[in-house]
């Protein structure tokens, strides 16, 4: 049985992903994973493949466990995976829980690894993984901190491993979109206080950064930024010194 398994599959660019997989099948089933049950049903009616959806909190590492065995269980030809579960959250690090932030490197960083390990024995030739990372991988980011930080973590792990991956036919590659419409900003913004972000330079469709994305995977690269303004903002990151690149955030931002 081939398969693809995408996290986070309930909203945003995840559930994009799994309703056009077909640009990367054919599979035999794809499983979908995120907390809300509901969601995950409702893929059913859009994802052009058998859904077997898989309702669990990746930040719990029992649970997590329980794709292992799954996987162990049944032996599947995984075709893809498509790790884009993460949350970030705008607000100075000593003003948020420090759970919040735990939490948020377990999300973005631990689960994403543990999954792709647990995953890749069952992947052969021609298997792609695809970790959704950011444009603030690029950069350190006052206010952004932990989620930025934990980008460059998805961005750097995903390019070492595609190397690594290399001699077993299996591709990674880290998808870093800019501003993106997604319900990412209902959770990293809190709407009774101060805004963090005051000027958002640009805000894309999730259709165009999925659209490119998937270009990307067929031209073979291990890093996909859609957009004018994405790519120049991490090329300037590269050139420019940190601490300029963190001067221009603050004051645009009014910080």
């Amino acid at each position: 049985m081939r398969i693809a398994i995408i996290t986070g599959a309930s909203s945003g660019m995840g559930r994009r992903f799994a309703e056009t997989c077909d640009r990367r099948g054919p599979f035999d089933e794809v499983w979908v994973i995120a907390r809300r049950e509901n969601r995950l049903e409702e893929l059913k009616k859009t994802v052009p493949y058998p859904v077997r959806p898989i309702a669990i909190d990746l930040t719990d590492r029992t649970a997590l466990l329980t794709i292992r065995e799954l996987l162990e269980k049944e032996k599947p030809d995984v075709g893809l995976l498509v790790n884009a579960g993460g949350f970030g959250r705008f607000e100075a690090f000593t003003d948020t829980p420090a759970e919040v932030n735990v939490n948020m490197v377990d999300l973005n960083c631990s689960a994403l690894m543990a999954l792709t390990q647990y995953v890749l024995p069952y992947m052969t030739p021609g298997s792609a993984v695809v970790n959704i990372a950011s444009v603030a991988a690029f950069q350190p980011i006052p206010y952004i901190n932990i989620y930025a930080a934990t980008k460059a973590f998805v961005l750097y792990f995903s390019r070492a491993l595609n190397r690594e991956l290399k001699g077993r036919g299996i591709r990674v590659m880290a998808v870093c979109p800019f501003w993106t419409k997604t319900e990412f900003f209902e959770r990293a913004v809190d709407l009774e206080k101060p805004p963090v972000v005051k000027k958002y330079v640009a805000m894309y469709d999730p259709d165009d950064i999925i659209a490119r994305a998937w270009r990307d995977l067929l031209r073979g690269r291990d890093v996909s930024k859609y957009g004018f303004k994405a790519r120049a903002q991490a090329a300037l990151c590269k050139i420019l010194p940190h601490k300029i690149v963190m001067n221009v955030w603050m004051k645009q931002q009014k910080l």
